[in-house]
């Protein structure tokens, strides 16, 4: 297939008071969640008026952010929590693959694809062992994943370029290219249900969201 390269269209930042590093990222539906690396914890925002509606200071969060539609799941270290956004309460884990190297997290279809930055790879793993059931590799430092409308897409960033790619799951091909900004990177990644992208800033601090090619299942 050929591998289509599309400048990113950015629509909008959000500067949350108080954060000036970002993580992981995820979207439940209503709420951007987001790694929070300043304050720690989970923080949430309303994506159209960028506002903080809800914090759970007490999780570990070094890293990639997912939701399956009933619990939010966070890497730090050597473990990826599950935890419930009503009660902020851990209620369970699995192992991650690596200890302190996992980057973006993403569930698809009952099983999660989770990066690892450095080594240049993505895993699916198994969402109730952490077992590694398939490994593909990138040729840049790996940051957010997401899956949206059976497409698997991950962030990259690397010597001050990033970019979003739509990559072959069986494969790892690169399908579809978006170049972010010169000097703004992604750091966590995540789709929304109204075509967008949402991409964490690093050491920004910033939330961008990104229009996002229409999907094809």
């Amino acid at each position: 297939m050929m591998n289509v390269t599309k400048k990113a269209q950015v629509m909008r930042e959000i500067s949350v008071p108080g954060v000036d590093a970002i993580h992981g990222v995820t979207y439940d539906g209503a709420r951007v969640w987001f790694a929070d690396g300043t304050r720690g914890g989970l923080t949430a925002v309303d994506p159209d008026t960028g506002e903080e509606v809800k914090r759970l200071a007490d999780i570990p969060s070094e890293a990639g952010t997912a939701f399956d539609g009933k619990l939010l799941y966070q890497v730090a270290g050597d473990k990826i929590r599950k935890i419930d956004p009503k009660t902020g309460k851990i209620v369970g884990s699995i192992p991650a693959p690596s200890d302190g190297q996992d980057s973006g997290l993403a569930w698809a279809e009952g099983a999660l694809w989770i990066g690892q930055y450095k080594t240049r790879k993505l895993h699916k793993v198994d969402a109730h062992t952490g077992k590694v059931l398939k490994t593909i590799k990138s040729d840049r430092f790996v940051t957010g994943v997401t899956w949206v409308d059976g497409q698997l897409w991950h962030a990259t960033w690397e010597n001050e370029a990033s970019d979003i790619r739509r990559i072959d799951p069986e494969t790892g091909e690169v399908l579809e290219r978006l170049e972010m900004p010169r000097g703004t990177g992604c750091s966590g990644l995540e789709a929304d249900d109204r075509g967008r992208f949402w991409c964490g800033g690093g050491d920004s601090g910033k939330l961008r969201a990104i229009k996002r090619p229409a999907g094809r299942a």
